[in-house]
């Protein structure tokens, strides 16, 4: 997980500063505030700011001003309360802001949740380094049969190292050309290379147009800032079994902040949202049907086979 040397000197004097101050701040998140947690091979995950906390949830709920007197479980049922019910002005009383570095392809993953304000590393105006996601040979896995966006047995033996060294190839290639079409001088050319007055000197090509042959495993980085609202949806969603594992492993990484920062609303998004299962009215009426004695199966039930496989899953039955 390579830092720049601006950023490990950003982070340095992030961390010994201090300053007083009359908002509410957690000795928790405080102590994560600006450390790079390392996510995949090349990327991290760390938060930059943060306002409010669990109480301001409370205060947000109950209208209030000043922390209010009430004990810390009747803060907590009502947390729970508004998370089981699935409210969510109060939630959003809180805000935190990331920095992340993140391959391409998760990143265009990652901005389809358009509730976040987000500010990314622009190869407009930057030239973005020779890093790449090449995934574990573990990772590396086969296009499920029976789901479109899944994936099936992991890949093995010379199939896989194949896999790997086509990935690695032809990223380290695009990036070659990538920036003897920029001009860089310092960055090693590509095999077949044009005359050495060229070589030597590149293209000169605009940096908006040369970023268009980089590879979607090439790095990027950019500050994303939510509420807690927005941000528990995003992980409600990325968190899941099902998510990719490119952009899981990111998602668990932000749960470890979240449970620092909030974590009375954040036991209450485990258990209300990550550890339950929604039944729908037909759901609900099946196990009402079991619940009575009825021997009841999938044809007789009113569900399909996957609604039917789901809820048997849930329930401990399949």
């Amino acid at each position: 997980m390579p830092l720049s040397p601006d950023q490990l000197a950003e982070i340095d004097q992030h961390s010994q500063a201090s300053a007083p101050t009359r908002r509410a701040t957690v000795p928790a998140l405080e102590a994560m505030l600006y450390r790079p947690m390392p996510v995949l091979d090349h990327g991290f995950v760390r938060v930059v700011d943060y306002m409010g906390d669990d109480a301001a949830i409370v205060q947000a709920a109950r209208v209030s001003y000043g922390r209010g007197t009430r004990k810390v479980s009747e803060d907590a049922g009502l947390i729970r309360y508004l998370m089981r019910h699935r409210h969510s002005t109060p939630f959003e009383m809180c805000e935190i802001k990331y920095h992340v570095k993140l391959p391409i392809f998760v990143a265009r993953q990652w901005i389809r949740h358009r509730m976040a304000n987000v500010n990314e590393y622009s190869a407009r105006y930057s030239i973005l380094d020779r890093e790449f996601y090449i995934p574990e040979p573990e990772h590396l896995a086969a296009q499920s049969q029976n789901n479109r966006q899944g994936r099936g047995a992991v890949l093995e033996g010379e199939a896989a190292r194949e896999v790997l060294d086509l990935l690695r190839d032809d990223a380290a290639r695009c990036h070659d050309h990538y920036a003897l079409m920029l001009g860089d001088e310092d960055a090693d050319q590509p095999g077949d290379q044009p005359p050495a007055e060229t070589a030597r000197r590149g293209y000169g090509l605009a940096r908006e147009l040369a970023r268009m042959n980089l590879t979607l495993n090439t790095y990027t980085q950019w500050y994303w800032k939510s509420d807690l609202h927005n941000l528990l949806s995003f992980l409600s969603l990325r968190l899941d079994s099902h998510a990719q594992f490119e952009i899981r492993v990111y998602a668990e990484a932000m749960l470890e902040t979240v449970r620092a920062w909030v974590p009375t609303a954040c036991a209450a998004f485990e258990d209300y949202r990550l550890g339950a299962f929604t039944l729908s009215s037909s759901m609900l009426d099946v196990v009402r049907r079991l619940l009575a004695g009825e021997a009841l199966e999938q044809k007789a039930s009113g569900l399909s086979r996957r609604e039917w496989d789901e809820l048997m899953q849930a329930l401990g039955r399949s």
